[in-house]
């Protein structure tokens, strides 16, 4: 059946402080979980910042707040602290809450439960017709979410996104517990809250895309120096970077290594008015980057502490090659078993750093200690250790 309208109406935006006074107070004289989620300007806008608010319970409806005019929602968090919040994705959503000063102390991620409940589709649209036979509105997701004033259409579809939230939570709990697995989602969404935002990225600009098909140190040099050029204008503008400059014509620039602006201008792209306008700035930051001293540039890959690619286990160690295939083998039955994806299962970034060096006394108490030191929740210790420790004798 298709939801195509909220129940209750679709309800004014809250833009104003006496607005949201109001709302918080509906909320905090509401009962139960609230629905929460938060709309962004992906590949619009610089950033990950919300630019509407959406929330749900019962007793207060539901509330779609612009936090432009409102960038600090505090009170909103004061209504609403104690409570169960109801999220889907959770973690994509919560740094750009916490920028406007809403952090949950619980939650309910409705997407992880259906990961955990085994589900084969684990998208908002799919779970909600799979559990409670609604089809939501789609197509606006991805939309410039900066807008103003924003259409009724996409307030409709924001609207719809936590209308049945709460619903869709009781339905995953009750297959949750069902399955056995209410202790595990507990774990999971502890997890998340105490994980807090995620920490900086370190070197950003290797996230370019195509830069493999660079050769040499001084060529990573010369792209990090574009990268910064147009991150810093970017930034400044407030435009996402592939807007102002994208990935494959960064690549292209320095494969090419042009010697004037003029060259520069006759790439595809470059040949466009504002890169016209540009062609300083993109010229000046490939020449930094070529003339940087050999010390300077930037290594092949960035040092890491973890396992080398997996493809490298064989030729450079065998055994813990042995280890690894022994301990996917154990988790790829446990998650079939359990119809729990695997990476749900246990982190394959931990797996792979036990394979490859394991604790010296390979006893289970040693490799517990390991995984909880990695992060592992206490289920999922309790669910692998054996596996993992026949896996860690394997060889």
């Amino acid at each position: 059946m298709p939801l195509l309208a909220p129940r209750d109406g679709l309800p004014p935006v809250v833009e104003t402080s006496t607005a949201l006074v109001d709302y918080a107070d509906a909320l905090r004289a509401g009962t139960g979980p609230v629905a929460v989620d938060a709309e962004r300007a992906s590949g619009y806008r610089y950033g990950q910042r919300a630019y509407l608010v959406q929330l749900r319970r019962a007793g207060a409806g539901t509330g779609l707040v612009d936090p432009v005019p409102l960038p600090d929602l505090s009170v909103l968090q004061a209504a609403i602290a104690d409570a169960e919040w109801v999220l889907h994705a959770a973690n994509q959503d919560l740094p750009c809450l916490a920028e406007v000063g809403l952090v949950p102390t619980r939650i309910f991620d409705t997407e992880l439960a259906a990961r955990l409940a085994g589900l084969p589709r684990v998208g908002l649209g799919a779970v909600v017709e799979s559990l409670l036979g609604y089809s939501l509105q789609k197509g606006h997701s991805a939309a410039d979410w900066s807008t103003r004033p924003l259409p009724q259409e996409w307030l409709v579809y924001a609207a719809l996104d936590v209308e049945v939230l709460v619903e869709l939570r009781d339905a995953l709990a009750a297959l949750l517990e069902e399955q056995g697995k209410t202790e595990w989602a507990r774990q999971e969404f502890a997890a998340v809250v105490a994980a807090g935002p995620p920490a900086p990225r370190v070197d950003p600009w290797r996230r370019t895309s195509g830069v493999h098909g660079l050769r040499n140190r001084r060529q990573l040099g010369m792209l990090r120096a574009l990268w910064q050029a147009r991150d810093e204008l970017a930034r400044r503008r407030d435009v996402a970077p592939g807007r102002v400059l994208p990935d494959a014509a960064m690549v292209s620039a320095v494969q090419a290594d042009p010697r004037d602006e003029a060259a520069l201008l006759e790439l595809p792209v470059f040949r466009g008015r504002a890169n016209r306008r540009l062609v300083g700035t993109w010229f000046g930051a490939l020449a930094r980057g070529r003339a940087l001293p050999e010390a300077e540039l930037p290594p092949h890959s960035r040092p890491g502490d973890g396992p080398p690619p997996v493809n490298r286990w064989a030729d450079r160690d065998p055994a813990a090659a042995t280890r690894l295939q022994k301990a996917r083998a154990a988790l790829a039955a446990l998650s079939e078993q359990h119809a729990v994806p695997v990476e749900n299962i246990l982190s394959p970034d931990l797996v792979r750093r036990l394979m490859w060096a394991p604790p010296e006394v390979r006893d289970p108490d040693a490799v517990a200690a390991v995984l909880r030191a990695g992060g592992a929740r206490e289920w999922q210790v309790a669910l692998t250790l054996d596996a993992l420790s026949d896996a860690v004798t394997a060889a």
